[in-house]
């Protein structure tokens, strides 16, 4: 079998292979009580969210797609100790510890076999499976965690996006995640499936999610600015892909900073080379800053944060999306929705689609009139529950990290 080429350049190009979680223990660590804390807006129903998301992954298996998952990848990168020495630090660099209780974790999650310990890392480690001491521990509450749970990997999209054969590992605005980009740098960092792979951002840096990044044609990246992604991550983005050659033209789109609009891919994602389906609640108020690198800029990867850059607007998203990927026009697809459904189908992850080719995308399936409009424009619709996996306010794309796409 020849492992596709890693990289991407849209959002549409065949998908060959693409990066998920399968939710486990880190879901049954939700409660009434933290699920606020974890980003979550309710309890899921653990089983049947799994059976969502196997369904989720036969459907792109059954299309062609090969299906990675974090959990196994992070156990076989867990076999190299720089790896695991790496992974536990992240694990125990928490202040609400202290050094005795650090110690005691550090001892404990050493012991874990590979698998054992990717459970931990992505599942958390409660106060009662640990035989701890000292002052932190005493006075924890039996419910309290050693180290915290990671629901929200199962939005694989978040943490890392390929553009180009690179891949930036992003900087996650809310606390309860950012152990996540620890985790995906690991995986890309030691793992051979990724050898050799440069990583063109860093957790360390401004804040930047995947969420909030479309490639809405080659060369040309859109960059939501909102909730979780600050102007200075966009900034220092397009610094450096201008700096590798990997853009030409990065568009700054500003959104509401809101958790219903909490990335540019809750309200606008790509199904065609020149089509999207958007809220069109925005449909006609998005706007865009083009951003562009200066001629004289240093064009080498070393000089990528001194690029000096050219910035234009706003003006019509949809005016400066076309002109930047060089057509005509960019088709807003138009769902027909009343204000009433076309909130409730947004909330509900309807414009968060996961396109595996151009014309044909996944989306959940109960947002019938969305889909409905989809299909009567000529999309193929491949329809997936997500009653429960839609709890932690994402969808298909959200759910989806393309590793391999083919040119669009």
């Amino acid at each position: 079998m020849i492992t596709p080429a890693l990289g991407a350049t849209s959002e549409v190009g065949r998908l060959r292979t693409v990066l998920l979680h399968r939710p486990g223990q880190e879901l049954r660590r939700l409660t009434p009580r933290n699920n606020d804390q974890l980003l979550f807006d309710g309890v899921p129903w653990v089983a049947r969210a799994q059976e969502e998301h196997d369904a989720f992954a036969q459907a792109l298996t059954d299309r062609g797609v090969e299906v990675l998952h974090v959990a196994t990848l992070l156990a076989e990168v867990l076999e190299f100790p720089a790896a695991r020495a790496e992974l536990i630090g992240a694990a125990v660099d928490d202040p609400r510890l202290g050094a005795t209780l650090q110690r005691d974790a550090t001892r404990h999650l050493a012991w874990l076999s590979p698998e054992d310990l990717a459970s931990a890392l992505i599942g958390g480690l409660a106060h009662d499976e640990l035989r701890g001491h000292g002052l932190a521990y005493q006075l924890m509450d039996r419910s309290d965690f050693v180290v915290p749970p990671l629901p929200n990997l199962l939005f694989t999209r978040d943490s890392s996006v390929w553009i180009g054969d690179e891949v930036a590992v992003t900087s996650l605005a809310m606390p309860a995640r950012h152990r996540e980009s620890t985790i995906t740098a690991a995986i890309y960092t030691h793992h051979p499936r990724f050898s050799g792979a440069d990583q063109l951002y860093g957790a360390e840096l401004e804040h930047l999610e995947g969420g909030d990044v479309l490639l809405l044609a080659e060369g040309v990246v859109a960059v939501g600015v909102g909730e979780r992604t600050t102007p200075g991550g966009a900034e220092r983005l397009a610094r450096r892909l201008f700096a590798r050659g990997l853009a030409h033209t990065v568009l700054v789109v500003p959104i509401a900073q809101e958790r219903a609009t909490m990335h540019l891919d809750t309200i606008a994602t790509m199904v065609d080379v020149d089509a999207m389906v958007m809220y069109p609640a925005v449909a006609d108020s998005l706007v865009a800053w083009t951003v562009r690198a200066l001629p004289d800029s240093p064009a080498h990867p070393a000089d990528a944060d001194a690029t000096d850059l050219a910035v234009t607007g706003p003006e019509p998203f949809v005016l400066a999306a076309a002109e930047a990927m060089g057509i005509d026009q960019l088709r807003v697809i138009d769902t027909g929705l009343d204000p009433v459904t076309a909130e409730r189908e947004q909330w509900d992850d309807g414009n968060n689609t996961l396109a595996l080719a151009p014309r044909l995308t996944v989306a959940y399936e109960r947002n019938t009139v969305t889909n409905a409009a989809l299909e009567a424009a000529g999309i193929e619709v491949v329809r997936i529950a997500g009653s429960e996996l839609g709890s932690g306010r994402g969808g298909p794309r959200c759910m989806s990290c393309p590793v391999s796409r083919a040119p669009a």
